[in-house]
C-alpha cells in the first residue's frame, strides 16, 4: 500500500496515485470524417425530435 505520511497518532494519510499527464493527439483524417458523420446524424435526430414535438403539440 502506498502511504504518503504517517501521523503521530498512527493514522495514515493515503492519497490516490495520479496517472502521468499526457497531451492529446490530433484526430486522424478518418476519425475527423467519422466525427462529422456522427455530428450530422445527431443534428438530424435532434431536429427531427423538435419537429415532431412541435407537430404533436
Amino acid at each position: 500500500m502506498y502511504t504518503t505520511t504517517q501521523l503521530d497518532n498512527g493514522l495514515l494519510n493515503n492519497y490516490a496515485v495520479e496517472p502521468k499527464p499526457y497531451y492529446a493527439e490530433f484526430p486522424a483524417p478518418f476519425q475527423q470524417r467519422r466525427y462529422l458523420i456522427q455530428g450530422t446524424i445527431a443534428a438530424f435526430f435532434v431536429t427531427s425530435l423538435v419537429i415532431v414535438s412541435v407537430v404533436v403539440s
